[in-house]
């Protein structure tokens, strides 16, 4: 199975550059743009995050009292998934699966948005992530993803949520694989393409983490990171990473297969 792939922005914020580059570039800020990724084929719309919720302000401000005055969060209207979508002509309402890697507010913010949609997670992120932490992490659970939505795919959605596999085809030519790095919920899409395997994550902000093998700054695990990072580079043709501005001067308009 052979799968198109288009990315849409969904925000973007400067962020002091050692949050994308462990230990390193002090001093500096660095971009990240936050991507949405469409996927179809064999008859499927798959979707890759959801982007942020409707109301940004209280993130915006935390984001901004952590990082620093420069790290302002934009989200122009036509970045809005209810309005990128079916302006692309993408109805919300046709998508067959929802894939959130990690679970995060910037990823979770619109899980309502698809109404019959399945809901893939990690199983491991999960309940690492929000049911049961293993430890004390860094973004609290309601960072992770808000009550409301939390409550409806618990109860309305309940039917639709797939707790998924450490590594789990979902669809021929579609695997997901737990990866880690950046969040227990944190895996790899990875897609079967006209331009051979293209892998997306959130393991690596920027291609320059992988190409220049800089471990991402903002990880929770160095050792995830190092694996991860052989991992892409022995089996990607095509690696997305889901935070890069460079995305787009490589896949002009954001067509990636």
């Amino acid at each position: 199975m052979s799968y198109s792939i288009q990315l849409f922005k969904t925000a973007a914020v400067d962020v002091p550059s050692p949050e994308v580059y462990w230990m390193c570039r002090f001093g500096e800020w660095t971009r990240l743009q936050f991507l949405m990724a469409v996927i179809r084929g064999g008859g499927k719309t798959i979707v890759l995050n959801t982007g942020f919720p409707a109301d940004i302000a209280g993130l915006a401000k935390a984001w901004k009292d952590f990082l620093g005055e420069r790290a302002v969060l934009e989200r122009p209207d036509e970045w809005r998934p209810e309005i990128a979508l079916p302006a692309a002509g993408i109805d919300p309402a046709s998508v067959d699966y929802v894939l959130l890697s990690p679970i995060q507010l910037y990823a979770t913010g619109n899980v309502q948005l698809f109404p019959n949609a399945k809901f893939c997670v990690s199983r491991k992120g999960w309940i690492e992530d929000i049911m049961a932490p293993t430890y004390h992490h860094h973004v609290p659970r309601a960072g992770c993803i808000s009550d409301a939505d939390l409550f409806w795919l618990l109860d309305s959605a309940a039917d639709r949520l797939l707790l998924m596999d450490d590594v789990h085809e979902l669809l021929p030519g579609l695997v997901c694989r737990w990866i880690g790095t950046h969040h227990r919920s944190s895996f790899t899409t990875e897609v079967e393409s006209s331009k051979g395997r293209v892998i997306l994550s959130d393991c690596a902000f920027h291609y320059a983490n992988i190409e220049e093998n800089i471990p991402l700054g903002i990880a929770e695990s160095i050792i995830e990171c190092d694996a991860a990072y052989q991992h892409i580079r022995k089996t990607a043709d095509v690696f997305i990473p889901l935070y890069e501005p460079l995305v787009w001067d490589r896949h002009p308009g954001g067509t990636v297969a």
